[in-house]
């Protein structure tokens, strides 16, 4: 399977997102079945959900006779690298998701050689079972995140085992709970992930250290400040495959601002930890999503 194509420039996405900023109004283009924030943000591999991890709930808001699709765009500015994403998802029915994004992750201090990663992802995910809000058990998904390395010289360079594609297989799960928390909403997501992937698969798939699936943790914990504001952190377990550099475990905190069902704007402090041998990697992130209908 490949995904070789080369994606939509990442302007064009840039354009989209910023029109649907400035638009304020109902519209007949975005899906209107679910309560605004209930589609959450999105995911640096592109499925919806949170900034780390993705969640039970899919990318639109459309209900169970809708569709609804969404653009992305995400940018984290680390002491020693650069990671860009940005993609395209749609949401069907209010039961399957299937989005594609592109990362690019910069090299800022390379003195010579390939300085950045490309690397393409191709997410389905399936809602299984309940609903984030109205059902009394979570909202339940499970999703598979096909991941197609661009350029492996630095992957081969690690020792990864693969440094051509891996699969990442995810259930999750999340609910809403109204008015908990001193009358504020609170969301809370659990996720585990069979995954072989070395830095999110920008190093490769597997290592000398361990080439076979793991099973890692994540989870995400948000308070919804108003029908506009929501403030959360989120943790992601990382397997540590490659004796060349330690892997550590990722983490953050964000603010989602989120006016209206056709855009938001995630603003994130994140620590990816040691990456490739650089320690203590952390910086800002943000990322915009604008929902095409």
């Amino acid at each position: 399977m490949s995904l070789s194509a080369t994606p939509a420039n990442p302007s064009i996405l840039v354009c989209l997102c910023s029109v649907l900023c400035l638009y304020q109004g109902e519209s007949a283009f975005a899906g209107q079945g679910k309560l605004q924030e209930t589609a959450g943000v999105t995911q640096v591999e592109g499925s919806g959900g949170g900034g780390l991890v993705p969640w039970a709930t899919l990318s639109g808001y459309d209900s169970r006779d809708e569709t609804a699709s969404a653009v992305f765009m995400s940018r984290a500015s680390l002491d020693d690298y650069r990671l860009q994403m940005f993609g395209a998802s749609v949401s069907l029915y209010d039961r399957v998701e299937v989005s594609l994004a592109r990362q690019t992750f910069e090299l800022l201090d390379a003195p010579f050689g390939q300085r950045e990663i490309n690397q393409q992802i191709l997410g389905v995910k399936a809602r299984i079972a309940g609903d984030v809000v109205y059902s009394p058990l979570p909202q339940i998904s499970a999703g598979i995140q096909y991941k197609e390395l661009q350029d492996d010289f630095i992957a081969t360079a690690a020792g990864a085992d693969d440094t051509d594609h891996g699969i990442d297989f995810y259930v999750a799960a999340t609910k809403a709970h109204l008015g908990v928390f001193f009358g504020h909403n609170l969301v809370w997501n659990a996720t585990l992930r069979a995954t072989k992937a070395n830095q999110f698969g920008l190093l490769g798939f597997g290592g000398d250290r361990n080439d076979n699936y793991e099973i890692m943790a994540e989870g995400s914990l948000a308070v919804l400040l108003s029908r506009k504001f929501a403030l959360g952190a989120e943790y992601r377990q990382k397997p540590d495959n490659l004796s060349f550099a330690e892997e550590q475990d990722a983490y953050g905190v964000f603010l989602a601002y989120i006016p209206n069902k056709h855009v938001n704007i995630t603003g994130a402090w994140v620590n990816l930890g040691s990456v490739a041998g650089a320690h203590d990697q952390s910086g800002a992130y943000v990322s915009l999503t604008g929902y095409l209908w």
